[in-house]
């Protein structure tokens, strides 16, 4: 069996795989927003509620391709107009916020290690399902609906993340080696933004002919 099989559509788009994926996925977004619990609730205290939507970050990266998941799993028979719209744009923020938060979160475990602060098991285990985050992200947006354009308006969406974060002071909790890094951490997650829309057209651009419909 050749390593191109594991990246077929035969074998990417399998029940049970997705199946799998969902449950594992859906697992990974509960325990991340488990994970933010303290600072949810920190910023119910000291923000307005309506802000609280632009602090839990990978997990709603997660939730995104969860929901997309499902969609996949459960089609209707009859895709309205809604349903369309509300998929390409699961779709759109699903690949460009597991592909941005995914290496994201890689950097700053691996930049804390860096830095002198030994990363633990909970660090390694960040590391590793935030990286297959982000290859899942560009794995499955072949087999997805959305364009440049839904593409773009994730994008804003993700700056608008960006410029809330560190706009506000809601970005997540760094450890403290990496606090005094944050002038740095702010544009460099604002570029991260860009580059993962930049990968998103890529994908999309290397998306044979006859590959959606999911």
């Amino acid at each position: 069996m050749s390593f191109s099989w594991f990246t077929s559509r035969a074998f990417l788009l399998d029940r049970r795989l997705l199946w799998l994926l969902f449950v594992c996925n859906g697992l990974g977004t509960a325990y991340g927003y488990v994970w933010y619990g303290s600072q949810l609730r920190w910023t119910l205290d000291h923000h307005p509620l309506w802000r609280i939507v632009f602090v839990p970050d990978s997990p709603t990266a997660s939730l995104f391709f969860t929901n997309w998941l499902l969609l996949v799993l459960a089609r209707p028979a009859r895709e309205n107009g809604a349903y369309r719209v509300f998929r390409i744009a699961v779709e759109a923020l699903a690949v460009l916020t597991l592909v941005k938060y995914g290496i994201w979160a890689v950097v700053m475990n691996a930049a804390q290690g860096l830095q002198g602060d030994p990363l633990d098991w909970q660090n390694w285990m960040l590391i590793a399902s935030h990286a297959a985050m982000a290859v899942e992200g560009l794995l499955y947006a072949r087999f997805m609906r959305f364009g440049r354009i839904a593409a773009l308006l994730a994008l804003a969406w993700m700056l608008l993340n960006d410029s809330m974060d560190y706009g506000v002071g809601i970005y997540p909790w760094l450890p403290t080696v990496l606090e005094d890094d944050l002038p740095v951490i702010a544009p460099f997650t604002f570029a991260l933004s860009a580059a993962s829309y930049l990968a998103a057209l890529a994908a999309l651009r290397l998306r044979p002919a006859g590959e959606t419909g999911a």
